[in-house]
């Protein structure tokens, strides 16, 4: 089988003229280390970001919102019945999502809720190798929540959890590979300085998020969105 084809800079620049001409409203349920790099990174792309996390409010601003992150970072029982919330509102008021599944197959409790979160439809998933590696059902080997392997080890893991949620599924690394099931595009712009930030792959999860608004191709938005962000 042929390597996926790299996603041209015409889609790119398209689905970033696009974003900015929108400025959607993305609500972002994210990892509490990297809230204000996320939020600055939303700014920076063109989106409007909030963080919107009280159990009386995030239901219904998740119905309003363009888009909604879930990043499982900092996961912890009152978030766990925040996120459940606003992912139950936003499918009402077909708001699209993103799951990030920070840490997926390192510990019980997150894969747990990860998994039940994959039955509820996602617009898209962005993760590491480990993380897509443990979601679609493979050994996955992790150390905390770095992945000890290549996200062309996760291609096939990619192509099939996709087929399997209808998610856009985006496995990120040097390469990054972005998948809907049959068509796949690859964004080779990935360094390893990026895994000695703090926060890249979260507010990559949360660029995925604003990219999937009122986007015509959610393959080509998310694809433009990991695209983005190894370039800059």
């Amino acid at each position: 089988m042929s390597a996926p084809a790299v996603l041209p800079l015409s889609i790119i620049a398209r689905e970033l003229n696009r974003l900015r001409t929108s400025n959607p409203l993305v609500h972002l349920l994210t990892n509490e280390v990297v809230q204000e790099i996320t939020a600055n990174v939303l700014l920076a792309a063109g989106a409007s970001p909030a963080m919107i996390v009280a159990e009386e409010e995030a239901g219904h601003f998740a119905a309003i919102a363009g888009a909604l992150l879930v990043n499982v970072g900092t996961l912890y029982p009152a978030r766990e019945a925040v996120m459940r919330q606003a992912v139950l509102a936003a499918n009402a008021a077909s708001v699209p999502w993103t799951l990030d599944p920070v840490a997926a197959g390192a510990l019980q409790y997150r894969s747990a809720f990860c998994t039940e979160l994959l039955e509820l439809g996602p617009a898209a998933i962005r993760g590491n190798a480990s993380e897509i590696l443990a979601l679609a059902g493979s050994r996955a080997s992790v150390r905390g929540v770095d992945s000890t392997a290549g996200s062309n080890d996760a291609l096939d893991a990619a192509q099939r959890l996709s087929r399997n949620t209808g998610a856009i599924v985006a496995v990120t690394g040097e390469t990054d590979y972005i998948t809907d099931g049959r068509e796949t595009w690859a964004t080779p712009w990935g360094h390893p300085l990026m895994t000695r930030v703090v926060g890249t792959g979260c507010a990559l999860s949360a660029l995925v998020a604003a990219f999937t608004a009122q986007a015509p191709k959610r393959l080509d938005a998310v694809a433009a969105a990991c695209a983005l962000a190894g370039i800059c």
